[in-house]
């Protein structure tokens, strides 16, 4: 399979780059990107909700009263969770909300991910280039030239770049990611995907069995 390579100035560059079968022509498994998609905001959880019990609440160390005579219910603490500035009955606690996904659904999902914009000529790929400033300005001209100003789109490139971060943070529906480190959601969650010819390789060498 092969892609047009456009210049950043949204013409094309003349030439076709050949991009792997097995990474943008597979056909794609939405229950896997379903269960990608879902691990990760399940991931994204603190899960550091918590309140005190009696055990942690400072204080109450002492009877507040002899137990029989004073005609009152008998009372052994002041921390119980009765009182008031006592602690919590079955209240949250910390947790861990992490699941795992393995490697190989990973793959597949990426994968799905990658070709579903494919079928849906999302897709396209940009010969690479610096930005000469690390200006938000530069930045959208590529996107207007694109006829993306409106669009939500990823950006992925080969690697970090710092201009390319600084640059494109201000720019609203815009996401510029390291393509080896693109989520399944990142993936799906947006209209236009341009990926850097050199971030191709790098794709396909993070999705090989």
């Amino acid at each position: 399979m092969e892609l047009e390579v456009f210049t950043k100035e949204g013409a094309s560059a003349g030439r076709k780059v050949k991009v792997s079968n097995s990474v943008f022509g597979v056909e794609p498994n939405e229950h896997v990107m379903y269960l990608a998609v879902k691990t990760q905001a399940i991931n994204a959880r603190q899960g550091t909700a918590a309140t005190k019990t009696r055990a942690m609440v400072s204080g109450g160390g002492k009877k507040p009263w002899k137990q029989k005579g004073r005609g009152t219910a008998r009372s052994g603490s002041t921390r119980s969770p009765i009182w008031r500035g006592g602690g919590t009955t079955q209240g949250p606690q910390p947790i861990d909300y992490n699941q795992e996904l393995p490697k190989k659904v990973k793959r597949i999902a990426r994968k799905s991910a990658l070709s579903a914009k494919m079928k849906d000529e999302a897709i396209k790929v940009l010969e690479d280039f610096k930005l000469e400033q690390a200006k938000t300005q530069e930045v959208f001209k590529v996107l207007k030239n694109f006829d993306l100003t409106g669009s939500k789109t990823l950006i992925l490139l080969p690697e970090y770049d710092a201009e390319w971060i600084r640059a494109s943070r201000n720019i609203n529906n815009l996401k510029v990611q390291i393509a080896t480190d693109a989520s399944v959601t990142e993936l799906l969650d947006c209209q236009a995907l341009l990926i850097m010819e050199s971030a191709i390789k790098k794709i396909e060498g993070s999705l090989k069995s």
